[in-house]
């Protein structure tokens, strides 16, 4: 049996998420709050495009039901954190159209000191439980953020995530590669070097993709490209981009590179940002983009991204709260493919 991992831009049966909880959500209650608000607006805004089932964790549905639009769906299970991307299941349909879930083996973006996720290892399986999903185990240490691909045999990875000796210790590329191409049918990798700079702090997830690179599709690529020179991703975003162009996708293309310029900030009180319209998620006649409060760039970014995907109405989220905690708006989201 062939299991292939769509395209984002493939139409969707509905978009996952899971509720912040516990004190993964803040150390206070305001901060708590604050990340509350955060996740349930992107909810909320993706439910204008399509369906959104939201996995709340049993203490937090007074808090979840309250924020969340009506029509969001809410799938009850204990949680350690909210990251939906890496700890949901991946999607993938087989020959047939029918759906199936890779349950990756989630241990905490490498076994970081700080993580809990005895709940969330077990999230994946809840999820394609209620989706309907066959259940495709994995033995690879992975996350929904660290692979992009364009449903045609192309995937973006980095070799400080697959290739973390905290993750899978001893695997080789072809190792990685081979369990890609049985799991999502991912039998083209392009290996990025690294992610970008604060991926490597205490409470990031050591370089994944999603907040880099993005595949349109039809041989383009979106870049997160950093301007500002004393900003440390400046010499990231060329590196990562110098690979680029001399990779080809899967079909021998070329790859077009579509540049993503990363907002105005450069700072904020834990140093450099990441903050980056990369980390975007496509719906169903729309997209989210990621927004910083800073009209420019924001206006600029969905100028990109409706150009990239046509047909579609790019809505802009405030996603610094999401940031603050470690990830953006394509890492708190997880879509579900559409049956034929």
């Amino acid at each position: 049996m062939a299991w292939t991992m769509p395209a984002e831009s493939a139409p969707h049966e509905r978009l996952w998420m899971a509720f912040p909880h516990g004190p993964n959500a803040g150390a206070t209650q305001e901060e708590a709050e604050a990340a509350h608000r955060a996740w349930a607006a992107v909810a909320n805004a993706a439910s204008e495009f399509e369906p959104v089932a939201v996995v709340v964790d049993p203490d937090e549905r007074d808090a979840a039901r309250t924020l969340l639009a009506g029509d969001v769906t809410m799938v009850e299970a204990p949680l350690d954190d909210a990251w939906m991307r890496d700890i949901g299941p991946t999607f993938v349909l087989d020959e047939h159209g029918r759906l199936g879930a890779v349950d990756w083996v989630f241990n905490g973006w490498g076994g970081q000191d700080w993580a809990n996720w005895e709940h969330d290892a077990q999230i994946a399986a809840i999820v394609a439980e209620h989706a309907g999903a066959e259940r495709i185990p994995s033995p690879l240490v992975n996350e929904g953020g660290g692979i992009q691909v364009d449903g045609h045999g192309t995937v973006l990875l980095t070799e400080t995530v697959q290739l973390d000796p905290g993750r899978n210790p001893g695997l080789s590329h072809a190792d990685v590669e081979a369990e890609l191409a049985r799991t999502i049918g991912a039998t083209h990798p392009i290996w990025l070097p690294r992610g970008l700079t604060r991926d490597y702090q205490p409470f990031g997830t050591r370089g994944h993709v999603d907040i880099v690179a993005s595949l349109v599709g039809d041989g383009r690529v979106l870049l997160h490209v950093q301007g500002a020179d004393e900003h440390p991703d400046a010499a990231v975003s060329a590196e990562i981009e110098r690979v680029l162009r001399e990779a080809t996708d899967a079909a021998g293309r070329q790859l077009e590179i579509v540049p993503l310029p990363a907002p105005a900030a450069l700072r904020d009180d834990e140093g450099w940002v990441d903050w980056s319209y990369v980390n975007h998620v496509i719906l169903n006649g729309g997209i989210l983009a990621c927004g910083f409060d800073d009209p420019v760039a924001d206006a600029r970014a969905r100028d990109v991204l409706e150009s990239c995907y046509p047909g579609r109405r790019a809505v802009t989220v405030d996603a610094r709260e999401i940031f603050a905690r470690g990830g953006g708006i394509h890492c708190i989201t997880q879509q579900q493919p559409r049956t034929p």
